[in-house]
């Protein structure tokens, strides 16, 4: 059971680690407000983790035998993705106004974007997949509630040591977090572009 939440808690914590929507919007969350609503922020998001994984494990085998379906999510994701792109752009252009939406919307942010994040499932997927192949992983209550409990807590961490450290990455990283808004449109834009070239190729 230990083995099965350091996995969780290690996929996730690598796999939130990238700069990320989340990620970086905890960052600017911990810069622009305070303690109360970044935590708020990183509650919302861990909530809808602790969702996203457990429908992960659970519809692993099926998505695995229904290719068609995998296809139709990313062709959803890449409509999302170009949707934040826009979103996070215009957010550059207004960031005062968005520093106020942050201050009083942190928990629901933290869900909305958490929700949106359509590589959660897939990635939680694969990780599942990996650990089954190994024979890491069982569909016993236990078994899946250890895993989605050490993949939740490893998720929260990553977000919380941005926000922990979030005045040391600015420093070393300048004007960059003063242009985050920029920066996640960019990522985001980045990974429809992707997403579509996986549909030409």
């Amino acid at each position: 059971m230990i083995s099965l939440f350091l996995f969780g808690f290690v996929f996730s914590f690598f796999g939130f680690t990238l700069p990320s929507v989340l990620n970086m919007t905890a960052l600017k969350i911990s810069l622009d407000s305070n303690k109360k609503e970044f935590i708020k922020f990183t509650t919302g998001v861990s909530i809808i983790v602790f969702v996203q994984v457990y429908i992960a494990i659970y519809i692993i085998q099926y998505l695995s035998g229904k290719p068609i379906l995998i296809e139709i999510l990313e062709k959803i994701g890449v409509i999302v993705l170009l949707f934040l792109s826009v979103y996070f752009y215009k957010q550059h252009k207004t960031e005062r106004k968005q520093k106020e939406i942050v201050r009083k919307k942190s928990f629901l942010l933290g869900i909305i974007l958490s929700t949106l994040n359509m590589f959660a499932i897939p990635f939680f997927c694969g990780t599942t997949a990996f650990l089954i192949s190994f024979n890491f992983f069982s569909f016993d209550t236990i078994s899946v509630l250890t895993f989605v409990i050490g993949t939740v807590i490893g998720t929260y961490f990553i977000l919380y040591l941005y926000g922990k450290f979030a005045n040391l990455i600015q420093q070393k990283t300048g004007n960059l977090t003063n242009n985050i808004n920029l920066i996640l449109s960019f990522i985001t834009l980045g990974f429809a572009l992707f997403t579509i070239v996986k549909f030409v190729i």
